[in-house]
């Protein structure tokens, strides 16, 4: 495990957060509807890595996206019956010192959130 340390923000930067990622850990991408049509594209943070720096006050009514410029930057992953672990799921667009030969050298794990069949891989993934 390589934890680095990322600064994010969003399109309009009244948003910005840092946090402690280890993308050797991998990537993450889904078929579902919502993450299809936003081409989510995440990276796992613990909640205790990861901090909010300003904007907070600036957040949409989902508590993710900023509600100036639109833009999706994260999003909180408490623990449930599908998830043991809570985490933060970081946009990885959003991370503005994240080199593109990091992310293409990570890892993606794909989800076929479509089929509702989460714990396996979609037949395409191309697209994603």
């Amino acid at each position: 495990m390589t934890k680095r340390h990322y600064t994010g923000s969003c399109a309009c930067k009244r948003i910005t957060f840092e946090a402690d990622i280890d993308f050797s850990a991998g990537t993450h991408k889904c078929n579902c509807t919502s993450c299809w049509k936003r081409r989510w594209w995440s990276v796992k943070a613990a909640p205790e890595d990861f901090r909010v720096l300003t904007g907070g006050d600036a957040m949409g009514p989902d508590g993710r996206s900023c509600a100036t410029c639109g833009v999706v930057l994260f999003r909180h992953a408490p623990v449930a019956d599908w998830n043991p672990t809570a985490y933060v799921s970081v946009s990885v667009a959003s991370l503005d010192d994240l080199a593109p030969e990091e992310l293409l050298a990570a890892k993606v794990t794909y989800y076929d959130g479509r089929a509702d069949n989460w714990w396996s891989t979609p037949a395409e993934v191309r697209h994603l």
